[in-house]
């Protein structure tokens, strides 16, 4: 099976940060069952309001519970993407 072109090369065998971005909203309960990912709710005038969730994953399990728990609440996942640490 041939790779997707233009797609780079991501590393699954550590830890990474990760921002994520859902469609509804998260009280900030829900930061321990989301991996302490920090979250940040935005509302936009007549549109429904996003969360962004971004921090650092251990591993690609960890990586899945937290999809797996946006999921189980219904929240449409917009996107998913690694990010440059800022250290």
């Amino acid at each position: 099976m041939q790779p997707l072109t233009g797609t780079r090369d991501i590393d699954f065998g550590g830890p990474a940060t990760y921002r994520i971005v859902v469609k509804g909203e998260l009280g900030l309960e829900w930061s321990d069952r989301l991996g302490g990912l920090a979250m940040t709710t935005t509302e936009r005038t007549g549109e429904s309001p996003h969360t962004v969730l971004v921090g650092r994953i251990r591993d690609q399990a960890e990586l899945n519970g937290v999809l797996e728990t946006l999921y189980s609440l219904h929240l449409p996942i917009l996107r998913v993407e690694q990010v440059e640490d800022d250290s």
